[in-house]
């Protein structure tokens, strides 16, 4: 299932215009704080699909019935770029375990280029929720390799792919790739790839956005 979350307008299509406009991309902070906002608003939709349960607790003035999150899901980040994504969703979901990798693309010459996934850092993933927060899904293969990598600490029961901005060819790749039941959380999906696979109209490089031009 994907869900695109500014197919109808909200606050999210005003932050995502944000995010686009190379105006304001020149402030890096800017950037970074609203990468963070979305993060907060997918991580509530996908709150909604965790299973809660009912527990009394002591008020002040009484005994209130509340529902908490029964399995704290993991949030796992892709480096550099993540890293304000997952600051907003771990906002929302505070008490989520966390997990980090980093991917990148290895150019080739003739613009051919393959993922490195090179650190993973993560707790047991044996049957619990994990959340994928990945800014830009293009081609895919990113997430691909990622999920790949991180089945080494433990098959999860449910997998969310999270992204602000994702493409028809990312997603129906993931879908061949990935469980049948990943769950595609995303504010935007742009329709065309550059022959160097970057999303048109996209926003650039979120990395670089955030963080500064690497070499």
């Amino acid at each position: 299932m994907v869900h695109e979350l500014t197919r109808h307008a909200s606050v999210l299509s005003d932050i995502l215009s944000q995010l686009r406009d190379e105006q304001v991309q020149k402030d890096s902070l800017k950037f970074r704080t609203n990468l963070e906002r979305v993060g907060e608003i997918i991580a509530y939709e996908i709150s909604k699909t965790l299973r809660y349960e009912k527990r009394d607790i002591n008020t002040p003035l009484g005994v209130a019935e509340v529902e908490e999150v029964a399995e704290q899901p993991v949030l796992l980040t892709i480096l550099r770029a993540g890293l304000p994504f997952h600051q907003g969703m771990l906002r929302m979901l505070d008490r989520a375990e966390n997990a980090f990798v980093s991917a990148y693309r290895r150019h080739h010459k003739g613009g051919e280029f393959e993922i490195d996934v090179e650190y993973v850092s993560a707790p047991s993933l044996e049957g619990k929720t994990l959340i994928i927060a990945d800014p830009m899904i293009a081609t895919g293969m990113s997430i691909e390799m990622v999920y790949k990598a991180i089945l080494r600490k433990g098959n999860p029961s449910k997998l969310h792919i999270a992204s602000v901005i994702a493409t028809d060819t990312g997603i129906n790749h993931l879908r061949s790739k990935l469980p049948e039941q990943t769950t595609f959380w995303t504010a935007a999906v742009d329709k065309e790839l550059t022959a160097q696979a970057y999303i048109v109209p996209g926003l650039g490089d979120a990395g670089d956005l955030a963080f500064g031009r690497k070499d």
